[in-house]
């Protein structure tokens, strides 16, 4: 892998992870139109752990808290009624349905579910049901001529019913071309929360199902790819730093702007996708490997 190589890479893995448009369907599509080879399972699982780092650094405070106040709340049962350790046991049970989905449907996403067609096809109906989702928190949010403006769910009134819910969204992304923050944001904006609420519980549950899979993926990937560790490493930093941006930018974005710009991006890439298999310019297993 050259340095250029890693760069672009790096910058696809941070720039798409925590928007609403999949990252693994970029990195596969970035593979796929430049030719290059598979940079490895290894490359992918680091380079994973770095943007992750940069949601560990960005919600440190929050996450402080919650570990600390959930560790607390074992042993003190006056501590258990705390929003923080509560939140603590939310992000568990969250992260239950991606566990147990993503082993006992490893075959398939691994195979199947990697065609590009079906890739295509889950950028737009995901794309739409995220427009969807969308409306309905902009309707309740401004209100209009004969409604009243409707106060949406914090984070606050999270239970374990919508919890679960959270993680089955989050578990749908297994499916490449579904992306992991636009199906928990839709969950939750369908289930009345409120933008920044349902993105920040989408970045916290993020944090245990990619550490555990990058972590798994990194240990096979060791024993087995010869991994070239100057670019994945300046990958590594590259997707950290972008990454780290991209948070900032973008929980700010959704406190005052639409997701519509992501979803027109979604539906227009998914049919410019079926356009070019059907054509054949692209296999529908192209850049299979990567993401």
């Amino acid at each position: 892998m050259s340095w250029f190589e890693s760069l672009i890479l790096g910058l696809v893995q941070g720039l798409t992870e925590f928007l609403p448009i999949s990252s693994s369907a970029h990195l596969r599509l970035t593979a796929a139109f430049s030719g290059w080879e598979d940079p490895g399972a290894a490359f992918t699982a680091i380079t994973q752990i770095g943007t992750e780092a940069a949601v560990l650094i960005y919600f440190r405070k929050d996450i402080a808290n919650i570990i600390s106040a959930w560790s607390r709340s074992l042993f003190n049962k006056e501590l258990r009624g705390d929003h923080d350790a509560q939140m603590g046991w939310l992000v568990i049970v969250g992260s239950i349905p991606i566990g147990v989905l993503g082993v006992t449907l490893k075959d398939q996403i691994e195979g199947p579910f990697r065609d590009l067609r079906i890739t295509a096809t889950m950028l737009i109906v995901m794309g739409i049901v995220l427009g969807v989702a969308d409306r309905l928190a902009a309707r309740d949010e401004t209100g209009g001529k004969h409604r009243a403006i409707k106060e949406r769910k914090t984070l606050e009134e999270l239970s374990v019913k919508d919890g679960l819910i959270f993680g089955l969204c989050q578990a749908m992304a297994l499916i490449p071309g579904v992306s992991r923050s636009g199906a928990t944001i839709s969950g939750g904006l369908l289930m009345g929360y409120k933008r920044e609420s349902a993105a920040r519980y989408s970045f916290l549950l993020a944090i245990p199902a990619v550490l555990a899979s990058g972590g798994y993926e990194l240990k096979d990937a060791l024993e087995g790819d010869h991994v070239t560790w100057g670019p994945t490493i300046f990958a590594t930093i590259i997707a950290f730093v972008v990454g780290y941006v991209v948070i900032a930018w973008f929980m700010k974005f959704i406190s005052t702007k639409s997701f519509m710009p992501f979803v027109w991006y979604r539906i227009a890439l998914g049919i410019l996708l079926i356009i070019l298999v059907s054509m054949g310019v692209l296999s529908p297993h192209a850049g299979e490997s990567a993401g």
